[in-house]
C-alpha cells in the first residue's frame, strides 16, 4: 500500500513519541520543523498533501528549491526546509511504516547538505554595543543573556537548568550540565566555574524555582538584530560571543569545554581563527 504523504506526516508524529521512549530521539522540536519543512516543501512544488508519496520526486525538490529561491529565501533556508523533510523518512521511521503495511520507496532526494557561512568576529563597535545592552539587562532577562554570553548554552538549555545544575566544588560553584544537542553524539558533560558576582545575582533571582517561557529569548533576539546583528536567531550570537572570546584568550581546548561542540564545529560557526589575537610573535623565541 502506498500512502498519502498526509498519512506518513501524522503516523510520524506517533511514531517519533514511540521512538523517544527508548532512545530520547527525535526531539519534540525536531518533529515540529520535520512536519513544517514537508509541508513548505510540498507547497512550494504544488504537491497536495493527498498526494501519495511517489509524488515527492527529484524534480518537485527541484521545483520547490527554485519556488523558495524566487521569494527571496537564502540557499541555506531552501536546502534546509528539503532537510526537514528527509527527516520525516529518516532511517528510524522505516521500521515503523512497514509495520503499518506501507512499502515506501526511497525517496530521490538530493544529498546536497548546505553549510551555514563561516564564523566571522563582530567589529569593535558592535561587541561596545553588546556590552552596553548587556549591562542594563535585569531579571530573566539578565538570567538569559547571561547563560548564552557568560557561558555559551544554548536557548533550550536553559530553560533546563536547575538549582542542581550549580554545584559547589571546594568552595567555588560550577555550571555542571550536557548539552541536550550533543548529548546522545559526544555526550560531553560541560563543567565551566560561575564567576562569584554571577553566582551571588544568581542567589538572590534564584530563576530556577519557576518555569523559563520563550519571551526573554525573544526579547533578547529583537534586541540583537536591532544592535547590529543580521542572523534569524538574535539570542544565539550571544553563545558565539562567548565561544569565540574563550578560543581567543585561552584557546581552542577551552572553547571546546565551554561549548560542549568539537574543535572542527567550533572553528568554522562559533570561531574566527582568521583573525589571531595574540600580538607580536616570534616563534623561534618560544624553542
Amino acid at each position: 500500500m502506498m500512502p498519502t504523504i498526509e498519512q506518513v506526516m501524522k503516523c510520524y508524529r506517533v511514531v517519533a513519541q514511540s521512538e523517544r521512549m527508548k532512545t530520547g530521539r527525535p526531539g519534540e522540536g525536531t518533529v515540529a520543523n520535520a512536519l513544517r519543512g514537508t509541508r513548505c516543501v510540498c507547497r512550494a512544488a504544488g504537491i497536495d498533501l493527498a498526494s501519495p508519496v511517489t509524488a515527492l520526486t527529484r524534480q518537485a525538490f527541484a521545483t520547490a528549491l527554485s519556488t523558495f529561491v524566487e521569494h527571496g529565501l537564502s540557499r541555506l533556508t531552501a536546502w534546509s526546509y528539503v532537510c526537514q523533510l528527509r527527516a520525516v523518512f529518516a532511517r528510524w521511521s522505516q521500521p515503523y511504516y512497514k509495520a503499518a503495511g506501507w512499502e515506501i520507496p526511497a525517496l530521490d532526494i538530493p544529498s546536497f547538505r548546505a553549510k551555514a557561512p563561516r564564523y566571522v568576529r563582530p567589529g569593535a563597535e558592535l561587541l561596545a554595543r553588546v556590552k552596553a545592552w548587556y549591562g542594563k539587562q535585569t531579571g530573566e532577562y539578565w538570567f538569559a543573556a547571561t547563560m548564552m554570553l557568560e557561558f555559551a548554552v544554548r536557548n533550550g538549555d536553559v530553560k533546563r537548568l536547575g538549582r542542581g545544575n550549580f554545584v559547589d566544588v571546594k568552595g567555588r560553584v560550577f555550571l555542571n550540565y550536557t548539552p541536550n544537542k550533543t548529548s546522545h553524539s559526544s555526550g560531553r558533560v560541560v563543567k565551566w566555574p560561575v564567576h562569584p558576582e554571577i553566582w551571588a545575582t544568581l542567589e538572590r533571582l534564584r530563576p530556577w524555582d519557576r518555569a523559563m517561557t520563550d519571551a526573554p529569548f525573544n526579547r533578547v533576539n529583537k534586541a540583537m538584530r536591532e544592535l547590529g546583528f543580521r542572523g534569524t536567531k538574535g539570542a544565539y550570537e550571544l553563545r558565539k560571543l562567548c565561544i569565540d572570546h574563550v578560543y581567543q584568550r585561552f584557546g581552542a581546548e577551552m572553547a571546546v569545554s565551554i561549548s560542549g561542540d568539537d574543535i572542527k564545529t567550533i572553528t568554522r560557526y562559533y570561531a574566527d581563527p582568521s583573525q589571531p589575537n595574540i600580538g607580536d610573535l616570534r616563534v623561534s623565541e618560544l624553542l
